[in-house]
């Protein structure tokens, strides 16, 4: 009875540890509902992005000069922002 409840023990600090991260990528960085901005990020603050698709909360991490924040996908000025970056990426069909 003892050793089940150790085993039972040592599982929940296990579990505990392991909330904020994805439990299929232990690199992985994971956004809790708590840790969304709402603000807008200006757009040359931004230093790049990526989605943290593996976990709980659909979440991009936007990485600026003086951190990370957790966006909201679907937040209308970061869609805008998407928007605007693939078109400069996109090359001009029109010039030869």
């Amino acid at each position: 009875m003892k050793i089940l409840a150790l085993l039972l023990l040592l599982l929940a600090a296990a579990w505990t540890g392991s909330q904020g991260k994805s439990f299929r990528s232990s690199t992985s960085t994971c956004c809790s509902d708590k840790m969304f901005t709402r603000r807008k990020i200006q757009e040359s603050k931004i230093q790049g992005y990526w989605y943290t698709s593996n976990c709980t909360h659909k979440a991009v991490l936007v990485k600026l000069l003086e951190g990370s924040v957790c966006v909201d996908p679907k937040e209308k000025w970061f869609r805008d922002y998407l928007r605007k970056q693939r078109k400069q990426k996109k090359p001009n069909s029109t010039s030869m």
